[in-house]
């Protein structure tokens, strides 16, 4: 078998990093913004944020959550309310103080000091404060209960290290926000929405999560839980993909969020919030990328099926395109994932094998070749995404007639989607590590000179305080974290690996974006 010439120059197996940027590159993604932390998200990356956008907000309003917006800018005073939480946010916060710019006399601007904001506005880093008030207003009874609001927006938090998709200073993201009568149904709407992202991530993304509740440290500031579902990257590293908090009374407190009760009293409602972001989007590359770019799962897809006719710019390029576009209105008319087959004919000018390789960077997941003589035989040259490569080295194409190639296609598409997802827990479980039962075994395993050592399930007895902050001293000595306690980990039933008193759960170890 020949060597295999890949679309990209790096390897995820030499550089994971480099290879990362270089996916959000070559499947023209994303670029940078020229101010740092921001990026433009291009047309394929963007109609992969769509579609995920679209089905999510499905999924949130299937559950009777109301859409909403709230201003970007929130006055510093609201978050002055909630201590806890202004001073999680507090070194993230882009502030605005002037309203106006003047010349400087050199050819500049610079603010104008007579334009000087009364108070500072906060530029948008959550809205847990700015929605606060705004339920005080609307809630007044427990008829108006519970409140269940979402609100799709951008947001900034003025990140130090910043990677696209990743980890930005401003990314696009939705919040729920929601409040509750007590803390019973809080807890539910808290459950739901975690079970929410992680069905979503799994069926949609085809990204298996481990789902589960935070340790008392990795707490969004001011919550009494956090919940998150936990992704593994190909590199071993983990990602958070998604979270969804109980907030008890804290914030209810701070923004005068009062109800008047069944017999007359006046009582707090109990919120909950929860979010996902552009960073699943990171998440699905570094999920499924490979060494030839990007495969995005059908779900998502922007287009799912990709059409090039090998045009010759002669007189047998008109019956070329009409015998495409009547395989293009076939497919057209075929559903795969409940939906009707996303399809598109690229006529655009060019050498049909570069664009075949523009769309395997893509990752697009179904691509059809169509040359004269394959209109001539009636067949159609087709190669999947997720099984690129044949015997030889050579790309895998197949040849089917051009009927059923349509009829085809929606159960290729399902199948794709499975499969993304079996290889993505194949690889998850193949690099979780149990059965470690003394710290210095975790420390020689991840000491060792591993280039992706990926998780360790470990039993642990809950400590909190000042014996937690010594387990994060030694984690953080080693670059890990805890992710989560799984929600359906089996019981625990030894004894604490960092204390050696009896352990109550199990959790998730691992280094992490």
């Amino acid at each position: 078998m020949s060597a295999i010439r890949h679309a990209l120059s790096v390897k995820r197996t030499d550089d994971f990093a480099q290879w990362y940027q270089e996916v959000v590159s070559a499947a023209d993604m994303a670029e940078e913004s020229g101010v740092r932390g921001c990026m433009v998200i291009k047309p394929w990356g963007y109609g992969i944020w769509e579609r995920l956008q679209r089905l999510m907000d499905d999924r949130i309003k299937a559950a009777g959550v109301d859409n909403c917006y709230f201003p970007i800018f929130i006055p510093l005073a609201n978050f002055t309310r909630e201590a806890e939480h202004v001073d999680g946010f507090a070194k993230e916060m882009a502030v605005v103080t002037h309203h106006r710019l003047i010349a400087d006399g050199k050819g500049g601007l610079i603010p104008d000091p007579d334009a000087k904001l009364e108070e500072p506005l906060i530029v948008r880093p959550t809205s847990e404060t700015i929605i606060g008030d705004a339920m005080s207003r609307w809630i007044q009874s427990w008829r108006d209960l519970p409140l269940r609001l979402n609100q799709w927006a951008n947001v900034v938090r003025w990140e130090m290290r910043t990677r696209m998709f990743l980890r930005t200073s401003e990314f696009l993201w939705q919040e729920g926000h929601t409040a509750h009568e007590d803390r019973d149904d809080a807890m539910r709407e808290t459950l739901r929405a975690l079970e929410m992202y992680r069905s979503f991530a799994e069926d949609v993304l085809a990204m298996p999560v481990i789902a589960g509740e935070k340790p008392e440290n990795e707490r969004f500031p001011g919550a009494v839980a956090t919940y998150s579902i936990e992704a593994m990257m190909q590199d071993g590293k983990a990602l958070q993909a998604g979270t969804s908090h109980y907030l008890g009374t804290s914030f209810a407190h701070a923004a005068g969020i009062h109800y008047q009760d069944r017999d007359g009293g006046q009582q707090l409602c109990h919120t909950a919030s929860w979010g996902v972001s552009t960073r699943l989007i990171g998440g699905l590359i570094m999920t499924h990328g490979d060494d030839d770019g990007l495969r995005v799962p059908p779900a998502v897809a922007p287009w799912q099926v990709v059409i090039l006719p090998m045009l010759r710019d002669n007189d047998g390029d008109e019956a070329l395109l009409s015998y495409c576009e009547e395989l293009r209105a076939g497919i057209a008319a075929q559903t795969a994932l409940g939906e009707p087959v996303r399809v598109l004919l690229d006529t655009k000018p060019g050498k049909a094998a570069a664009k075949r390789w523009d769309w395997v960077r893509k990752g697009a997941p179904v691509i059809l070749e169509v040359g004269g003589r394959d209109m001539e035989n009636g067949v159609v040259s087709q190669l999947r995404r997720d099984r690129l490569w044949g015997d030889g080295g050579k790309p895998n194409f197949a040849a089917p007639v051009r009927d059923e190639c349509i009829a085809s296609i929606g159960p290729m598409l399902e199948e794709i989607q499975q499969s993304l997802l079996i290889e993505a827990q194949e690889r998850r479980e193949a690099n979780v590590t149990r059965g470690v039962t003394r710290i210095d075994e975790l420390e020689t395993f991840y000491a060792e000179d591993q280039r992706f050592p990926g998780w360790m399930e470990v039993q642990w007895s809950k400590p909190t305080g000042t014996a937690l902050d010594k387990v994060v001293e030694q984690l953080k000595a080693l670059k890990l974290t805890i992710r989560n306690v799984p929600m359906d980990a089996a019981p625990a039933d030894g004894t604490c690996i960092f204390t050696g008193e009896p352990a109550v759960e199990r959790i998730y170890i691992a280094r992490a974006y």
